[in-house]
């Protein structure tokens, strides 16, 4: 872990949060900056800074957490589909340096995920 990343600290519990899932590998929580009527985030608890450092070694646990994705959103009342996102990089807009792949979804349809030129 990380001794300045929001994220870690979260994990180690000096940051509170609103949790949606945790086990020995993975915690997911609510956004405090949610985007849509259910936006939460799923991380591994162990830091990996961004997708773009992940190796083949994170396969097992980033295929862990995709897995457990869908599991995730219909728990949240996500049943007729959702959008994950996973921000990378400062061209990627990734604001917290610690891979996360946002979840978002409600009740209407979501617009276009990038504008139409």
């Amino acid at each position: 872990m990380s001794d300045d990343c929001i994220f870690c600290k979260i994990v180690r519990g000096e940051i509170p949060c609103k949790k949606v899932y945790e086990d020995e590998d993975l915690l997911a929580f609510h956004d405090i900056h949610p985007q849509a009527p259910v936006h939460f985030m799923v991380i591994p608890k162990r830091h990996i800074a961004s997708l773009a450092d992940a190796t083949p070694e994170d396969a097992p646990l980033l295929g862990k957490l995709f897995a457990k994705l869908g599991e995730l959103a219909r728990s949240q009342g996500l049943t007729d589909g959702f959008r994950t996102l996973v921000n990378t990089g400062r061209i990627g807009r990734q604001e917290v340096y610690h891979l996360h792949v946002h979840v978002v979804g409600g009740p209407e349809p979501l617009g276009p995920m990038l504008p139409r030129k």
